[in-house]
């Protein structure tokens, strides 16, 4: 029993450092030599839990990229109230929320993304996975507005779902390259301006 806790630990503190490593210097230049540096330990340890580095970018994918956009994006959506009001405080107070490390450093799903995106199919899958929830999420949400007559029943939900995916990872790539909000803030006026498209 102590022993598999520490194997569990072992493997948590390596998804860590290479999450870490991964949003802060890219996929492909983070090494496993690199990441094995950062949690102390020997290789050893590291092919005690993995085959390869793919294996443990999925790990990453699935226990840390997933998690965060389940948590901070998704299980928002699912909360009873307005459902216009909930998609509008999900989209402006989580831009408004992230910490300057988030802001400098994008979306850790949207950096995997672009990076190893078109790279395997593995790493397509694995990020798709995560889209497709969001947008099940959003499009249930939506419906759930025309129902209550709070969204206009005539819009496409699974266009307004894909769009607002987009609109809001596309933007946490471009804040990368200012070290400020006023692109933030210009882009939440645009999102107001086009939210209040679809309200009723």
């Amino acid at each position: 029993m102590q022993q598999d806790l520490k194997s569990e630990n072992t493997k948590l503190i390596i998804i860590d450092k290479a999450f870490n490593l991964f949003y802060e210097n890219g996929f492909k230049t983070t090494s496993i030599d690199k990441i094995m540096k950062a949690t102390t330990m020997s290789k050893g340890a590291f092919y005690h839990h993995y085959k390869n580095k793919q294996e443990l970018g999925l790990e990453v994918i699935s226990l840390k990229v997933e998690k965060r956009v389940v948590d901070g994006m998704i299980t928002p959506l699912k909360k009873s109230g307005n459902a216009f009001q909930i998609l509008e405080h999900v989209f402006t107070k989580r831009l408004k929320a992230f910490p300057f490390y988030d802001k400098k450093h994008g979306c850790p799903m949207n950096n995997l993304i672009n990076e190893i995106g078109d790279n395997e199919i593995v790493y397509q899958n694995a990020l798709k996975s995560i889209i497709e929830q969001w947008k099940i999420a959003l499009v249930q949400l939506i419906e759930r507005g025309k129902s209550e007559k709070s969204i206009r029943e005539s819009i496409s939900s699974s266009a307004v779902a894909i769009y607002l995916i987009s609109s809001f990872e596309g933007i946490r790539g471009i804040r990368k390259l200012y070290d400020n909000d006023l692109i933030l803030e210009e882009y939440i006026e645009g999102l107001s301006l086009y939210l209040k498209q679809i309200k009723v």
